[in-house]
């Protein structure tokens, strides 16, 4: 069963669809007790970053996400929840909640014909080792759907789980341990995010 954690952010019913179109079993939830007992957690998200932690903030849910991250739980955040993992964003100057040790910054492209936001289909290079990304082999490129003016920039090297170009190789992919965050939507990325969803409903 997977914890869809529920702030007010995002688009939890096409996410909800994706994991049930692959077998898997989920809830909608902002209950703090239903977090803390769950098996896997999503944080999903799209929106603004201090609107974001504040939602978290007022609905009592940061302690009980950091808990369960350090737990040993399973926990995927997508987009705006990749980005909330960081320590903090140029989009505001709320903290984050400091997860995986990095700072969230603005695209800065230098070719005009490139638009922000960084908007639709792009190629993704993941790590092959990586239990999210298991059997991908089966396809001759990996693309997502990206929606995003922001990327997260790892402290650390060792957290990078993907990465794509965009003018500039950006970080679109990190894990540390259980945690991982993605900055692509699999939910609107059909048989590549199928596959992925997939694999989290499946991790132990």
């Amino acid at each position: 069963m997977i914890t869809i954690i529920d702030y007010g952010m995002g688009n939890l019913g096409s996410i909800q669809n994706m994991i049930k179109k692959v077998g898997g079993q989920s809830i909608i939830t902002s209950d703090s007790e239903i977090i803390s007992k769950a098996d896997k957690v999503l944080l999903p998200g799209v929106g603004s970053f201090d609107r974001a932690m504040s939602n978290l903030n007022e609905l009592n849910l940061v302690n009980v996400i950091k808990q369960k991250a350090s737990s040993g739980t399973p926990f995927l955040g997508i987009c705006l929840g990749m980005q909330l993992l960081a320590d903090r964003s140029e989009e505001g100057t709320s903290n984050g909640l400091g997860i995986i040790p990095g700072e969230v910054k603005k695209f800065v492209i230098k070719k005009k014909e490139m638009k922000i936001p960084h908007m639709g289909w792009n190629l993704v290079r993941y790590k092959p080792s990586s239990k999210l990304f298991a059997n991908f082999e089966i396809f001759d490129e990996v693309k997502f759907y990206f929606v995003h003016s922001y990327h997260f920039v790892a402290k650390f090297d060792s957290d990078i789980l993907t990465t794509t170009s965009y003018d500039l190789d950006f970080t679109s992919g990190v894990n540390n341990g259980n945690v991982y965050g993605l900055q692509f939507h699999p939910e609107k990325s059909h048989k590549y995010g199928m596959q992925l969803i997939k694999n989290f409903t499946e991790l132990l």
